[in-house]
C-alpha cells in the first residue's frame, strides 16, 4: 500500500469510527424513546378502550364512584400497577394497585390536583433502580367533550420488557456502527480510485511541462552552439546542493526549473552577437546582458515556469553587488540564484568546451575558493565544498544522455513523477 493509500484508509478509518461513535449514542438513545413512547401509546389507548364508558357518565353523579372502582379493578393488572381516577374537580373517586404498585407507590412524587387537558406521560427511575411510567389521560364526554374527570395510571416496567428496550436500542446502535464502517469500506476503493486516476492526469500534465522545459532548453543551447549538457549538469549541481541546504517542494522545483531555464533570454539575441567568436565590445556586451530581463519576460505568467523566475533574474547577480542586471548583493539575492551561480561557474569550468579544454577538479576549487565572499555566498560554498569531489567524478564520466538521466531522477523526486 503507497503512502496516500495508506493514509486515505487511515482519514476514512477515522472518520467512520467518529460518525459510528456519534451517531451510535443518538440511535441508542432514539430507540429507546421510540420502544418507550411505543409502550406509552399502547398504556394510553388501553386505558381509553377501558375508560370508554364514562363517555357518557357525569363522574360527579351518584353512581359515578361505583363505576370507577369497576374501572380501575379492571385496568389494574394489566397495563397497569396503579390505577387511579378523578372526577372534574380532581377528587380521587377511585384507586387500585398491584402488589408491585403497592412497592413502588411511596417512591413516586406526589402531585396536586389534576388540571390537565391533553394525554401525557412521565418516565421516573425510582431510588432502588426501578423504572415506571405514568399515564396522564382526561376524561371527555362523547357529546360535548368537556372533561369530565381524569385517569392516572403507574406502570412499573418489568425486568424483561427493559431487557428488550435494551438490546433492541443495542441492535439498532450496533447497526448503525456496521452502517458507518461499510459506508467508510465502499468508499475507500472509490477515493483511490479517483485519486490514482488525478494522479495520472496530473501526472501527464507534469510531464508534458517537464518536457517543455527541455525542448525550450535544447532550443537555448542549440542557438549558444552547445550540445545542451551544460543545462543538464547546472541544474543537477544546483540540486545536489539544494538538497543539501533543505529545499523541498516549490522551491526545490523553481531552483530545477530556473537552472534549466537560466538562459533562456538568449533566444531573443541575433546570432551576430551571440555567435560571435572573438571578444563582444561594450555595445554588444550590452546588449547580451539583456538575455536576463527577455529571459524574466518569458517566464513570467507561465504558470509553474514562474518559480524560474528567480534564477533567470538573478544568475548574473554577484554577493558583493558588482553583477548585473539589478546590483543585487548578499541575501537580496535570491536564495535559488545564490545556488545556480556556484553550480554554473563550477560546471562552466569543468566542462569542455569549442574554445577550451576542461579545467581540473583543484584549479576549478581554486577559482571558486577565490571568490568566494566576492562572487559566491560564503554560506552556499560551505555546503558545497565537501560534495564538489563527488559531483566532479560523477559528471566527468558523463555525455548527454547521462547527463538527462541524472537530473530527471532529481525531477521525478522533487516533482512527485
Amino acid at each position: 500500500m503507497n503512502p496516500f493509500n495508506k493514509r486515505t484508509a487511515v482519514r476514512i478509518a477515522a472518520v467512520s469510527i467518529l460518525l459510528a461513535s456519534i451517531a451510535s449514542p443518538v440511535a441508542w438513545f432514539v430507540a429507546q424513546e421510540n420502544a418507550e413512547e411505543s409502550t406509552v401509546s399502547l398504556a394510553m389507548e388501553e386505558s381509553r378502550r377501558l375508560l370508554g364508558y364514562f363517555d357518557a357518565v357525569e363522574l360527579d353523579q351518584s353512581d359515578a364512584k361505583a363505576h370507577a372502582v369497576e374501572a380501575v379493578r379492571t385496568i389494574v393488572g394489566g397495563l397497569f400497577d396503579i390505577a387511579e381516577i378523578y372526577d372534574r374537580h380532581g377528587e380521587k373517586l377511585a384507586e387500585s394497585t398491584t402488589e408491585q404498585g403497592e412497592a413502588v407507590e411511596t417512591q413516586v412524587p406526589k402531585h396536586g390536583r389534576p388540571t390537565y387537558t391533553t394525554a401525557s406521560y412521565e418516565s421516573l427511575k425510582l431510588g432502588d433502580g426501578r423504572w415506571v411510567m405514568r399515564i396522564f389521560v382526561p376524561l371527555r364526554t362523547e357529546s360535548a367533550g368537556s372533561i369530565t374527570g381524569y385517569f392516572e395510571g403507574i406502570r412499573v416496567v418489568p425486568a424483561w420488557q427493559q431487557d428488550q428496550i435494551k438490546a433492541n436500542a443495542l441492535s439498532v446502535a450496533l447497526m448503525v456502527v456496521l452502517a458507518s464502517l461499510l459506508c467508510g469500506t465502499a468508499i475507500y476503493p472509490v477515493v483511490v480510485h479517483l485519486s490514482a486516476d488525478n494522479e495520472r492526469k496530473a501526472r501527464e500534465v507534469l510531464d508534458s511541462h517537464i518536457s517543455m522545459m527541455e525542448a525550450l532548453g535544447r532550443a537555448i543551447a542549440k542557438r549558444d552552439s552547445d550540445t545542451g549538457t551544460h543545462n543538464y549538469r547546472v541544474a543537477w549541481i544546483a540540486a545536489r546542493i539544494g538538497e543539501k541546504m533543505g529545499l523541498k517542494g516549490h522551491e526545490m522545483q523553481s531552483l530545477i526549473a530556473g537552472s534549466f531555464l537560466h538562459d533562456v533570454g538568449k533566444i531573443g539575441i541575433s546570432d551576430t552577437i551571440l555567435l560571435k567568436p572573438g571578444k563582444l565590445d561594450d555595445a554588444e556586451f550590452a546588449i547580451m546582458r539583456t538575455h536576463v530581463s527577455q529571459g524574466e519576460e518569458i517566464v513570467t505568467g507561465m504558470g509553474w515556469l514562474d518559480g524560474a523566475h528567480a534564477v533567470v533574474a538573478g544568475h548574473h547577480e554577484k554577493w558583493n553587488g558588482s553583477g548585473y542586471p539589478r546590483q543585487l548583493a548578499g541575501a537580496d539575492i535570491p536564495l535559488a540564484a545564490r545556488i545556480f551561480a556556484v553550480a554554473d561557474v563550477f560546471d562552466a569550468l569543468c566542462s569542455k568546451r569549442p574554445y577550451k579544454e576542461p579545467m581540473g577538479f583543484d584549479a576549478a576549487m581554486a577559482i571558486l575558493e577565490k571568490d568566494t565572499g566576492s562572487h559566491f555566498d560564503p554560506g552556499v560554498m560551505a555546503i558545497f565544498q565537501p560534495m564538489a569531489r563527488e559531483i566532479f567524478d560523477r559528471l566527468a564520466v558523463c555525455d548527454e544522455e547521462q547527463a538527462r538521466v541524472l537530473l530527471q531522477g532529481r525531477v521525478r523526486f522533487h516533482f512527485g513523477m
